[in-house]
């Protein structure tokens, strides 16, 4: 089904679909499960590994396929991307073909401007759309506004984060953990760092794509001893506008959240 096509069959049930069975994943089935996506059937999800796909189909009864062939299958109206950059590149294409609009939460993946070009030509040409869902941060309306308001903004995004969560990444080092003060562990574009840890930085690629793009946002990412959770302050400075959005999260499960609050909007007869 088309988007354009949902006030004609409100009362039909849209079928949703789920790529990404983690926690995020599970964020968004125990919403459907708990009576907050009562215009949807959850109808099939697959992920890494058949075991998580199995727990989220015995919580939901919805298919659990070891495919994306074998989920497209069953046609879901909307495939829900909960994974990973890496997925997105991989399933956005055949998801589109196949008829289905997609949410998208691992929006790094479009710091590939190639790659989100031939996405966009690929949903105008298959009549679906793609939703990149607010994740970690939201306030996409004021930003992109903003930024059409004036000529020549700049856009920066500057994150706080607590020392352990930047293990496994290149700029992380062990005296972070002991250090006192706040350190700066990076400061580039938008561009650079989705390039140097693509499943950390997903917001900062998402404050590009409303604002000025990859290679014109700024990014600055701070150690903050014994912080727990992110903080996320976007700025978009132009000649009559000062846009700050200030998001702070314990958690990722905002990310999940967020989705939910998306495929409400999708169906709801007021749209925010």
């Amino acid at each position: 089904m088309k988007e354009g096509d949902i006030e004609r069959n409100i009362m039909k049930k849209l079928k949703l679909g789920l790529v990404g069975c983690g926690f995020l994943g599970n964020i968004i089935a125990d919403a459907w499960r708990d009576g907050l996506l009562e215009e949807y059937e959850f109808s099939g999800c697959m992920s890494r590994t058949m075991e998580s796909t199995q727990t989220l189909s015995e919580k939901t009864g919805c298919k659990a396929c070891g495919s994306l062939e074998e989920l497209l299958a069953l046609k879901p109206d909307y495939v829900v991307e909960a994974a990973s950059p890496a997925v997105v590149k991989d399933v956005a294409e055949k998801v589109l073909l196949n008829g289905s609009n997609l949410i998208i939460l691992s929006i790094g993946a479009f710091a590939d401007s190639e790659f989100m070009k031939k996405i966009m030509e690929t949903a105008r040409k298959a009549g679906v759309r793609v939703h990149l869902a607010s994740g970690a941060i939201g306030g996409f309306d004021v930003l992109r506004t903003a930024a059409l308001m004036s000529g020549g903004i700049q856009s920066s995004i500057t994150t706080e984060k607590g020392p352990e969560s930047l293990e496994g990444t290149p700029i992380f080092r062990e005296s972070l953990l002991t250090e006192a003060a706040k350190t700066e562990v990076f400061a580039g574009n938008a561009k650079d760092a989705i390039a140097l840890f693509p499943t950390k930085v997903n917001v900062a690629v998402a404050t590009a794509l409303a604002t000025s793009g990859p290679k014109k946002t700024g990014v600055t990412i701070r150690s903050v001893p014994g912080f727990r959770g992110d903080d996320h302050k976007i700025e978009v400075v132009g000649e009559e506008v000062h846009a700050v959005v200030d998001i702070y999260s314990k958690t990722s499960a905002i990310a999940g959240w967020s989705v939910v609050a998306l495929l409400r909007n999708l169906v709801s007869p007021i749209v925010f």
